[in-house]
C-alpha cells in the first residue's frame, strides 16, 4: 500500500477528531469514565482490528487509552491508517 504524504495525511486528518501526525504514526488518546470503559474500549478495537487485519500500538493509563495507526510494511501513514482511525472514532461510546 502506497504511502501517504504530508498534505494527504494533512487533509485526512481534517475529517477525524482529535488525531495527530507525528514521525510516521497517527495517534489519539480517549479518555473514559472510567477504567474498565476503557478495557471494553479495547475489546470492541481488538475485534475491528482482527476484521481488518491492521493492528494499533495501543497504551492503556487509568481511564485514558492511547491508540497509534502506522503502516509498517509502507514505512508511514497509508490509507489503512485512516481507515482504522475513523473505525476508532466510531467505536467510542
Amino acid at each position: 500500500m502506497e504511502k501517504f504524504n504530508l498534505n494527504q495525511i494533512n487533509e485526512a486528518l481534517k475529517t477525524l477528531s482529535g488525531w495527530s501526525y507525528t514521525h510516521g504514526i497517527i495517534h489519539k488518546d480517549i479518555s473514559f469514565d472510567s477504567y474498565m470503559d476503557g478495557i471494553d474500549f479495547i475489546n470492541r478495537l481488538a475485534l475491528k482490528a482482527e476484521e481488518e487485519n491492521h493492528h494499533p500500538d495501543l497504551t492503556v493509563g487509568w481511564c485514558k487509552v492511547g491508540v497509534t495507526f502506522t503502516t509498517h510494511d509502507s514505512g508511514g501513514v497509508t490509507e489503512k491508517d485512516i481507515k482504522m482511525a475513523k473505525a476508532v472514532d466510531s467505536l467510542i461510546k
